[in-house]
């Protein structure tokens, strides 16, 4: 037997108990990458003027539907495993086995994102942008899951970082040697991910400094790689990255239309509709992207609030005071020329009469 480079994970790493429950480490693989997928993306967003926390309600939606569309792509692409004689129904939805279908996970995510930016007023293209570096970090985090389970591996290989399967576990090929290596497709695909978060960084940036330079100049920036066309780039890096992972994959129970992986039709087409988003996107929106918002959603601005509530008080305490000053002037008023007609009614001093009461006769 050759020596891995990467030993089979003991089975005892696979789940562990918590009391009565029992805990798979697969789902804490997808937990973790669904944590730093939001994270990610929240800052990105208020980066973009969005509120705090917008991406976490936004992947209340888009989690559990994720989860749901993950689940329904690979029982469809593994239909031998799911039916037939024999085959316990309940199957269908222990997911914890593993079989969650990262491209199902995408266009159930899809509905719920949009289900959620429709009642946050966010603009759909705008989360996904801000989402494409973020899904990418999930789908690496997610693939250690892949480990864990044995599963995930391609075909036989004798390069020094094969990876060795238990010959117990469930995905290991019929009539195979114990002891063989394979392509560790997990690892590959983790690789593949990262580098492409460095890609799309870095191409997005290089677009903002282009922009910045123009409007320094005096000229009009374009739209860069937002309405959408930072997360068609998302789904052409990954299709690529798929569709030759997938040529080389072991899944003996994936259904192959015409001969082909499914996986392999479907990053086709992740390819195809990535250009057509790129393309369609450039001609429907060439203009900036003001805001994340759609027009009249834009949430209220507390500290502007704030201010014109504290303007009206004062406002009012000036009126108040106005008020104070005109009664104390007019009271004064009234009381000078109370004073005046006081004067003017009494009678005249006796020493200042014209007749002289001594000397009359």
């Amino acid at each position: 037997m050759l020596p891995a480079s990467i030993p089979s994970p003991d089975p005892v790493w696979s789940q562990f108990s918590l009391g009565p429950l029992t805990i798979h480490t697969y789902a804490l693989c997808l937990l973790a990458g669904i944590v730093a997928a939001a994270w990610i993306t929240d800052r990105r967003l208020r980066a973009r003027g969005a509120a705090p926390g917008i991406a976490v309600d936004i992947a209340m939606w888009a989690v559990p539907i994720g989860i749901v569309g993950a689940r329904i792509y690979h029982v469809l692409t593994h239909l031998d495993d799911f039916t037939g004689p024999g085959v316990d129904a309940w199957a269908w939805v222990r997911i914890w086995e593993g079989g969650n279908a990262l491209f199902g996970s995408l266009l159930g995510g899809a509905v719920g994102v949009w289900i959620g930016c429709r009642m946050s007023g966010l603009r759909f293209w705008s989360f996904a942008d801000a989402l494409a570096p973020g899904l990418l970090v999930a789908q690496a985090i997610g693939r250690l899951g892949n480990y864990v389970n044995q599963e995930l591996f391609g075909v036989p290989t004798t390069l020094p970082w094969g990876l060795e399967i238990r010959s117990d576990a469930p995905m290991f090929p019929a009539g195979t040697p114990e002891g063989t290596l394979f392509h560790p497709l997990f690892l590959y695909e983790m690789i593949w991910n990262l580098i492409g978060v460095a890609v799309l960084l870095l191409i997005e940036r290089r677009v903002v400094r282009r922009n910045e330079a123009l409007l320094a100049d005096g000229g009009s920036p374009g739209a860069g790689l937002r309405w959408g066309r930072l997360f068609g780039l998302y789904l052409i890096w990954y299709g690529l990255g798929r569709s030759w992972l997938e040529s080389i994959r072991i899944d003996p129970t994936s259904d192959a239309p015409l001969g082909v992986p499914a996986n392999i039709w479907t990053s086709g087409v992740a390819i195809l509709l990535g250009i057509a988003i790129v393309v369609v996107q450039g001609r429907r929106h060439p203009e900036p992207e003001l805001s994340v918002y759609v027009p009249g959603r834009e949430p209220e601005d507390e500290d502007a609030e704030g201010e014109t509530a504290g303007d009206a008080k004062k406002a009012e305490a000036e009126k108040v005071d106005a008020k104070k000053v005109d009664a104390e002037s007019t009271a004064t008023k009234a009381e000078a020329k109370s004073t005046t007609t006081k004067a003017e009614a009494e009678p005249a001093d006796a020493d200042a009469s014209p007749v002289d009461p001594a000397g009359s006769k």
